[in-house]
């Protein structure tokens, strides 16, 4: 049968590495949860997983506060917490982007057919000789959609899906409505023509 003293030994061998492991800075985990963040933010996580990527950020900033403090057990927490929320904001930010992208290009391709429409409009509005005064605003409403569609496309080629959803944003309703009421000014012209 064992003494007390050899089943003793298991358990100090353990303690004695638990508190050498606490006794020191765990400043390899530190850099890999930044080097998690780095990558994160590569991945467009500030953008398209602002939370979690927030989050990463601030438990290694408690990891750093805890290694001030001293307190090694709570810095490896915090770190091994930042390391796991950069990993899951690098993920969720590929989702993120992923859908961006498509809502981003449906947005830009709706609002080049509201452009379309309207400049095909314009132009029977034009014939019909619609006022000049609705002419006119109608051109300020195309102009002010080509343009927002412009920032749109470069946005998008620059990979910004959320500044290019953005720049269209109320322009497709406007070009909608300007073809509708052209159209409708454009008709009881061209039956006073008739």
């Amino acid at each position: 049968m064992p003494s007390v003293r050899q089943c003793g030994l298991p358990f100090l061998f353990a303690a004695a590495l638990a508190a050498f492991a606490c006794g020191a800075p765990p400043d390899k985990e530190m850099q890999q949860a930044q080097g998690a963040i780095e990558a994160a933010r590569a991945a467009g996580a500030d953008q398209y997983a602002h939370e979690e990527f927030a989050a990463a950020v601030d438990a290694l900033k408690h990891a750093h506060a805890a290694v001030d403090e001293r307190d090694y057990r709570l810095a490896l927490n915090h770190a091994l917490d930042s390391l796991e929320r950069a990993q899951n904001a690098a993920r969720e930010a590929a989702d993120g982007k992923a859908t961006a992208r498509s809502d981003a290009d449906r947005a830009i391709a709706d609002a080049t057919a509201a452009l379309n429409g309207a400049r095909a409009t314009l132009k029977t509005a034009e014939t019909a000789r619609v006022p000049v005064r609705r002419l006119a605003e109608a051109r300020l409403v195309i102009a002010d959609g080509d343009q927002r569609l412009q920032k749109a496309r470069a946005a998008f080629g620059g990979g910004d899906y959320l500044g290019a959803a953005a720049a269209v944003t109320g322009a497709t309703p406007r070009l909608l409505a300007t073809a509708r009421d052209l159209d409708a000014a454009a008709a009881p012209a061209a039956r006073r023509r008739r």
